[in-house]
């Protein structure tokens, strides 16, 4: 089994997006005002340097692809995160303004009660903390992802998974940067009296969001870096990505389906999000995945490399690829 073309073009696609969002980090600091905390890039930027390296060894020397697509698509997915974290903040910081009152009355035009799904919650703890569970492992979801395709060989499915993340990430940026919104919690004004310390009243996350708005927060980190995201909701996307990409594994998919519609299910009361912004985190997982294919099938045709035998980019519920 080996790689197409194909694959290779994607990666290349994906490495220079890479290299395009850290280069626009890296000269925003004259133009923004902000400061890089360079420290907070060392852990990220040395593991994919590592793994990189580590691909490099299994796909030219040890001869195990599997292992080399595996640890190079992690590579890409920890450096991306990394420059993508301080890309929102640069997005949060153009101050539009706040969009909370128009996608809370969308909610309750679609009946959703988002007090009753916290009273529930506060009254039911096990249930809380289950659906935290599913909340908090979305990292492991997309590590598990990347082992799972390379390691069944399914190359083709696994660079179409980095690049619907790339793109999901990049197309939520910058709709919040368009349409913020600060959540629900902050926007109803929900205290610890009222949610009981069941939930927590205060979150990391408001401070840095307000304060790269105002303007008293002027700090690009990677290792550190807070959710700041309300509209469309990353965390329900990348889960519908996650479930989307395995669906070619007939053992993982109801696994995957499970976990995603738990993870759905915690999104808004544990990420403090309005439920269109997980429909449009939906929506914008299937989108994501539809342009990610396309792009994959127009690299394919485009033919790029004429002296190396190029291989038709199917990636197929039944094929290995």
């Amino acid at each position: 089994m080996s790689e197409s073309p194909t694959d290779r073009h994607i990666d290349n696609v994906i490495w220079a997006t890479i290299i395009a969002v850290g280069m626009v980090v890296a000269l925003s600091p004259p133009v923004t005002r902000f400061r890089i905390d360079i420290e907070t890039f060392a852990v990220p930027v040395s593991v994919s340097l590592g793994l990189v390296f580590g691909a490099w060894v299994y796909r030219h020397w040890r001869r195990d692809l599997h292992l080399a697509c595996a640890l190079e698509c992690t590579a890409q997915v920890t450096l991306f995160a990394a420059v993508g974290a301080p890309l929102s903040y640069l997005a949060a910081a153009a101050n539009f303004p706040l969009r909370d009152h128009g996608l809370d009355a969308i909610d309750k035009a679609m009946g959703f009660d988002w007090e009753a799904g916290l009273q529930f919650l506060n009254g039911h703890p096990t249930w809380y903390k289950v659906l935290t569970l599913f909340y908090g492992s979305l990292t492991l979801q997309m590590v598990a992802v990347v082992l799972c395709l390379g390691f069944s060989g399914r190359f083709a499915w696994l660079r179409v998974y980095n690049l619907a993340f790339v793109i999901a990430v990049l197309a939520t940026i910058a709709i919040s940067a368009l349409l913020p919104a600060a959540g629900v919690w902050p926007h109803h004004g929900f205290s610890i009296s009222e949610t009981q310390p069941l939930i927590p009243a205060v979150k990391d996350s408001w401070p840095v969001f307000y304060g790269l708005r105002d303007g008293s927060f002027r700090s690009l980190v990677a290792v550190g870096s807070q959710g700041i995201i309300t509209f469309p909701s990353l965390h329900a996307a990348l889960a519908v990505i996650v479930t989307l990409c395995l669906w070619p594994m007939p053992r993982a998919r109801w696994i995957a389906v499970f976990v995603s519609l738990g993870t759905l299910v915690a999104t808004p009361i544990d990420g403090s999000h309005y439920l269109i912004d997980v429909l449009a985190g939906i929506v914008l997982a299937f989108a994501s995945v539809g342009a990610a294919l396309g792009i994959a099938r127009y690299l394919q045709r485009s033919n790029f490399h004429p002296l190396v035998e190029s291989t038709s980019f199917q990636p197929s519920v039944t094929s290995s690829q």
